[in-house]
């Protein structure tokens, strides 16, 4: 892996990688078709395999995270029903009220704890049915959670919520956009994490750095369905087989290195445990975000600190009032090491 020619340590995201040398070479070598025609045999391959991987029947190769989760919403929702979700959440906080807007679908928003999780009583006592409101479809959650420090939701909690959506007819949609790293943190198949949910969503273009693209994962029926809904959107795409193939390289070559990343963040989130004036605990840090906070007592706040470290070359990112850090390919544990002597450094110095 090489810097680039800026010299640049950029930490803002896991969705700032550059598709591998293997990448390249399979998106030029590509067979393809109309997609739209049903006709990309490198689509075809592609959406298989992911399917099988989070042990679903079909898949729907799609442009974007935030369409999949639109694909998936809108496709088990109608109009005047309603999806419960966290207030956390990367559907509520970044994807512009897309679901309000396109599906007239409500958003009931509840409370994310710290670890991502919404409380099993706040879930059973916001489903609804009754004629005066609107009618629960879907409960929606998010694993890893971006927003809660990368966390990983418990296996056990999964299974919980997947029994009271049974037990109240309630679909259940996972935002899987980096399943995998919750897959690699707790050494299991993504296939186990993904059994309890109907539908599921991941993203290659983040800690698998492809290119581009997402894909959304659920039963034969669904996927037929979900196409219309793809269509409607205008996320047909035609000769989608050079996306594509990036997309199986980061299934059969990337999935497994992601623990590198994990193990940088881990890293990164301790050193800056020991820097005076940032808060954080690094027992939080169960995957590749690090998001932590300054003391006021610094003079320092997290946008001018990002501005002050920009320009020492190193990038982070805001989320809400805090500052994120986002390890992944390309990023090596000499770029943590300087990160946090940057970091140090300017931290001592008045803003």
């Amino acid at each position: 892996m090489v810097r680039e020619a800026d010299g640049l340590i950029d930490l803002r995201s896991d969705t700032v990688t550059k598709p591998t040398p293997a990448m390249r070479r399979a998106m030029a070598e590509a067979e393809v078709g109309d997609d739209v025609l049903g006709d990309d045999p490198t689509v075809q391959r592609l959406e298989a395999l992911a399917a099988q991987r989070v042990g679903k029947e079909a898949g729907l190769f799609v442009p974007s995270g935030v369409m999949a989760n639109l694909v998936c919403l809108m496709t088990l929702t109608g109009r005047n029903e309603e999806v419960i979700l966290g207030d956390q959440s990367h559907l509520y906080t970044a994807e512009v009220g897309g679901l309000g807007i396109f599906g007239n679908v409500f958003l009931h928003v509840l409370p994310n704890l710290p670890d991502g999780t919404i409380p099993l009583e706040r879930l059973q006592g916001a489903i609804r049915d009754a004629i005066y409101t609107p009618k629960t479809r879907v409960i929606s959650l998010e694993n890893t959670h971006n927003r809660c420090s990368g966390a990983v939701l418990p296996m056990d909690y999964i299974q919980q919520v997947a029994t009271l959506a049974r037990a109240r007819g309630v679909y259940l949609h996972l935002d899987g956009a980096r399943i995998f790293n919750a897959a690699v943190a707790l050494g299991v198949d993504a296939a186990e994490i993904a059994r309890p949910f109907e539908v599921v969503n991941f993203c290659f273009s983040k800690g698998l750095c492809a290119p581009v693209g997402s894909i959304v994962c659920g039963g034969a029926a669904f996927i037929q369905e979900a196409r219309r809904t793809r269509r409607m959107l205008g996320g047909g795409m035609r000769q989608a087989g050079v996306l594509a193939a990036a997309a199986l390289v980061a299934l059969n070559e990337m999935i497994d290195r992601l623990a590198e990343d994990h193990e940088h963040a881990r890293i990164l989130a301790e050193g800056l445990a020991n820097i005076t004036g940032v808060h954080i605990d690094p027992a939080r840090v169960q995957t590749n975000i690090v998001i932590f906070e300054l003391d006021p007592a610094t003079g320092w706040t997290s946008a001018t600190l990002l501005s002050a470290l920009k320009a020492r070359g190193v990038l982070l990112s805001l989320s809400g009032t805090r500052l994120r850090a986002v390890t992944h390919y390309g990023i090596t544990r000499a770029d943590i090491d300087h990160a946090l002597r940057v970091i140090q450094q300017t931290l001592t110095q008045r803003p």
